[in-house]
């Protein structure tokens, strides 16, 4: 368990859920900047404002390990529409869409005054309202 007490600069919990406790959140080294969540649901919610007090940036879960589902994404959109896009291809898409995700959730942060979770919920549940309302169901 000495992994989150190490001198970095981006701490990257990438194996078990509820890693991040309060209690580590405590332990967690001042030099840590970052914490990019590449694990799902690495951090207990109890542990969330510690590290904010700390002054640790987190990119959660799901925008930090989106790249995956967003390149099966891909794979569907190819096999829907019979396309076939080179890897230079899907890689420029990707990086283009986890880039938007990015800066999305992190404007939203700093406009609102709120964390990049809530940001990334906030981001969320608009785009679902939108939805929702195009299709006429609200």
């Amino acid at each position: 368990n000495a992994w989150y007490s190490k001198d970095v600069t981006v701490l990257i919990p990438a194996a078990l859920e509820n890693a991040i406790s309060p209690e580590v959140a405590e332990a967690i080294k001042p030099s840590v900047k970052v914490l990019a969540e590449a694990a799902n649901g690495p951090t207990v919610p109890e542990a969330e404002p510690i590290l904010a007090q700390k002054g640790i940036y987190v990119i959660p879960d799901f925008l930090c390990n989106a790249g995956g589902v967003t390149c099966s994404y891909f794979e569907g959109v190819q096999n829907d529409m019979n396309f076939y896009w080179t890897e230079e291809e899907v890689n420029e898409k990707l990086d283009q869409k986890m880039k938007d995700a990015f800066y999305g959730v992190h404007n939203m942060a700093q406009s609102a005054s709120v964390d990049n979770r809530t940001a990334a919920y906030m981001i969320a549940v608009q785009r679902v309202a939108t939805a929702m309302r195009l299709r006429g169901w609200v």
